[in-house]
Parts: structure tokens; C-alpha cells; sequence
């Protein structure tokens, strides 16, 4: 299934007794870089063309592609030259603009056809020519609007670098995710392989019970349900691992066609929890698109700024100088310059809904920055919640896990003693498998956790340290 980046962290829901399925994971809408949506972190730009190899790949292999080929990150490259474009046009307008031309004129004239007859004077005159050799120059020497609006254009190309910065954190979290739901996968599918094997040898006694009269049809029939339930169950788990290597191919930049496998194993370390408030200033000292988000608060601030200035005197300067005459060498300079004061004197409506349109707009990013600030404390208070809640739960279910095999153990040894029919194995078995789906669930929950901690934090390039524990 499509898995979601983000500071939310994942829910994985129960399985019901009986099932082996694999998990189901569900990760809430994170807060995404200006202009993105959440599809774009799941795609990429394939690198390379497929081989008949299969690659061994590692999770840091894995972020390492995708660091260079997601979409998310390669979009945010783009919005940052963009943004860089911008801030230079806005930039020329306080800079002077100088031109240069050259003309060279040729000229015949026939006064006759302009109804022109003078006597004594030629009807025609010319031909004649001359050379003029010029340059140029506007310049707007003085623009409050012109200056807080190249103030805000770099503000703003600021915010997409941070903002190009925090994309790398959504990759490294996607990737990460991505592979660890294919860990999953494979611990599911080599689960309900060692399932399926016990299965088989009941089925055996089952049927050797049955062909030498000890035990009723009923017991072959239970145990060979339980088989083909459980082969159903390992063709699914293995169709639901293809599919989401084939997303973790996506999310990397893999050509579609390309084999792999996973080589690293799921991870498990009891993590050490660190003092709530302490992580959540980190966090908000940390996380770049908090940077980006104040950054884009003084560009809204400046533009706010322009547009008061607007109703500000001007003052612009023109000039050129060039060289004229009848070729170049016999020619004489010129030169001509002008100075302009501009002063409005009523367009009021226009500088009032001007500073009106920008004020709101600074206000609604004052109001998403604050929002924004909660929202990093309620990311990392919900990632520890989540750290310590799923650190339970591996504990538990691998206690379960332990458990459940001694019961399936004990229920074999009756049943193969004929103490008692197969009814105790099959509900063993069922409780093997739930227990062991459990475990891998909690632990895939506890490693996703731990992710989500590392990005509310704005320290995902350190995913490492966060999944071995500290």
C-alpha cells in the first residue's frame, strides 16, 4: 500500500485471531514543503537501466538513492532555483540598466514628392548618412518599494534552500519506512513459512491417525483446513512483500524491472528515553521547516513593508552618452542626463488594498508558523509516546511468541500421545501465528517510531543512532 512521509507516526492494526496477514500500516499526512503534495515523496526518477543481477541492498543503500533520485527532493531543487531566479529580477531593480546602440543612417530625400519646390534649391538632396555610437543608463536610485521587495524575494529564496534541507528529511523517513515495511514483509512471509511446516506435520499425524483407526476423519480434515488456510495465507504475504519492494523501487529511484533484495534485518534495541522538554527545544532549534517557516514570516514582513512604501517619493536617474557624426572619425560626443523625482499624489485605493493584501498574508503566516511550532512539540511528544508504548509491546509479544510455541509444543505431544484429539493444535497454531504477526507488527512499530522521533527532531540523517537505541 502507498505509505505517507511525515512527523505522524504509524498505526498498525490489530489482527484478529487467526490471522497471519500481513501488517496494516497507516501513516497520517505529514507537513509537507510548499507547492508538494505527499504523492511526490513516493515517486522518483529512475537511475540507471535494469540488470539481470539482483542487487543486495542495504538501508543505508536505500537512502542513499533515494537522496538522489526521489521526486520530493528533485522538486525541492527546483523550487530553490526558482526562488534564486526571482531574487535576482527583483535584485536588477535596484541596480542601474545600461544599454548601448549603434545606428548608422542613410538618408535620400525628394522634396518634390512632399510638395516642396523652392527655387534655386535641389528637389532632391542627399544622399547623405551619419554614425551614432550611444549608451544608455536607468537607473532607480532611490525605491523603499523596490528595496523590501528584493528583501523579501531573498527571504524567500532562504526559505526554499531550508526548506530543499527538510525534503532530505521526508526521503531519509520514506525510505526508511518503506524498507522497514519490507523487513516486515519477509519476517511475515518466513513466519507463516515455519507455520506452514508445523502445519504439515499435523496434517502427517493427523492422517497416519486416521488410516490406523485411532482418530476420526474430523482431525485430517481440521488439520488439512489449517494447511491450505495457511498457504493462502503465504501466497498473500508473499504478493503484499513484491508489491512493496516494488514501492521501495519507486521511492529510490530502482528501475521497475530491477531485482533486489533486502539485506539488513529488522532492528531491535530498548531506546532511552530522553527529558521531554529538552527534545522539543532541540526540535524547535532544529527542524528546517520551522527555519523556512520564519523565514517565510520576515519575507512577509518585507512585502508588507513594500507595500506601505509604495506611497514613498521616487527618485530615478537617465542618461546616455554617445559619439555622433557623419562616419567615426568625424564625429563629436553628446551626452544628455535627466533626473526624476515621482511623487503620488492619489492613488489611495490602490496603496490601501495593497497594504491590506499583504498584511493578511502576514498574518495568516504568523498564524501557520505558530501552528507550526505546536505541531513540533506534538510530533515529538507523540513519537516518545509511541517509542515507549511500542517498546512494551515487543516486549510482550515476543513473551507471547515464547508462550504460544510451548502451548503448540504440549498440544502436539497430547495429541500424538492421544490423549486428547487435534482441535487443542489447531487453536495452538492459530495462537502461534497471531503471536508471531503481533511481534512483528510491534517491532516494525517500535523501529517506524523511532523514525518519526529522529524527524520531529530535524536530525533524520541520523536514523542510524535512533534505530540502534540511543
Amino acid at each position: 500500500m502507498m505509505l505517507l512521509p511525515g512527523s505522524a507516526l504509524a498505526q498498525i492494526g490489530g489482527q484478529s485471531s487467526g490471522t497471519t496477514a500481513a501488517p496494516t500500516i497507516q501513516i497520517a499526512a505529514p507537513s509537507l514543503p510548499t507547492g508538494q503534495s505527499s504523492t511526490s515523496f513516493q515517486g522518483s526518477v529512475p537511475q540507471g537501466t535494469a540488470t539481470a543481477d539482483t542487487i543486495p541492498l542495504t538501508l543505508d543503500d536505500a537512502v542513499q538513492r533515494g537522496l538522489k533520485a526521489n521526486l520530493g527532493l528533485l522538486l525541492s531543487t527546483t523550487q530553490t532555483a526558482n526562488a534564486r531566479g526571482q531574487r535576482l529580477q527583483d535584485l536588477q531593480s535596484l541596480l542601474p540598466t545600461i544599454t548601448g546602440n549603434i545606428k548608422e543612417n542613410y538618408l535620400q530625400s525628394d522634396l518634390a514628392a512632399e510638395g516642396l519646390r523652392i527655387p534655386g534649391f535641389p528637389t532632391v538632396i542627399g544622399p547623405f548618412g551619419y554614425t551614432d555610437i550611444r549608451a544608455n543608463l536607468t537607473w532607480t536610485v532611490f525605491s523603499l518599494n523596490s528595496l523590501k521587495t528584493y528583501m523579501a524575494a531573498k527571504h524567500n529564496f532562504a526559505a526554499t534552500q531550508l526548506t530543499a534541507q527538510d525534503s532530505r528529511q521526508l526521503v531519509i523517513l520514506t525510505v526508511g519506512n518503506a524498507y522497514l515495511k519490507v523487513l516486515a514483509d519477509q519476517a511475515q512471509v518466513e513466519s507463516t513459512e515455519q507455520q506452514l511446516k508445523t502445519s504439515q506435520v499435523s496434517l502427517d499425524q493427523a492422517s497416519r491417525n486416521h488410516e490406523a483407526g485411532t482418530a476420526p476423519r474430523l482431525d485430517e480434515l481440521r488439520a488439512k483446513v489449517d494447511t491450505q488456510s495457511l498457504q493462502q495465507q503465504l501466497i498473500t504475504a508473499k504478493n503484499t512483500k513484491e508489491k512493496d519492494k516494488l514501492a521501495l523501487g519507486r521511492v529510490i529511484g530502482l528501475p521497475p524491472a530491477q531485482s533486489f533484495e533486502t539485506v539488513d534485518k529488522a532492528p531491535y534495541q530498548a531506546f532511552d528515553q530522553p527529558d521531554v522538554q529538552q527534545a522539543i527545544q532541540q526540535a524547535l532549534a532544529t527542524r528546517k521547516d520551522r527555519q523556512a517557516s520564519a523565514e517565510q514570516t520576515k519575507a512577509s514582513q518585507d512585502q508588507h513593508a513594500a507595500a506601505v512604501a509604495d506611497r514613498l517619493p521616487t527618485l530615478k536617474a537617465d542618461a546616455d552618452y554617445g559619439d555622433i557624426g557623419t562616419n567615426v572619425r568625424h564625429s563629436h560626443g553628446t551626452v544628455d542626463a535627466t533626473g526624476t523625482i515621482t511623487i503620488p499624489i492619489f492613488k489611495e485605493a490602490q496603496f490601501r488594498g495593497e497594504a491590506e493584501v499583504a498584511k493578511s498574508q502576514l498574518d495568516q503566516q504568523k498564524f501557520q508558523q505558530s501552528d507550526l511550532d505546536a505541531q513540533i512539540e506534538a510530533d515529538v511528544r507523540d513519537a516518545l509516546l509511541d517509542i515507549a508504548s511500542s517498546q512494551q509491546q515487543v516486549e510482550v509479544s515476543k513473551s507471547n511468541v515464547d508462550l504460544s510455541a510451548e502451548v503448540l509444543s504440549e498440544a502436539q505431544d497430547r495429541y500424538k500421545a492421544g490423549v486428547s484429539d487435534n482441535l487443542a493444535v489447531s487453536d495452538a497454531q492459530q495462537t502461534v501465528a497471531q503471536a508471531n504477526s503481533q511481534y512483528i507488527n510491534s517491532l516494525y512499530q517500535h523501529n517506524l517510531a523511532k523514525l518519526n522521533l529522529a524527524r520531529a527532531m530535524g536530525v533524520a540523517e541520523n536514523y542510524k543512532q535512533y534505530l540502534g537505541g540511543k
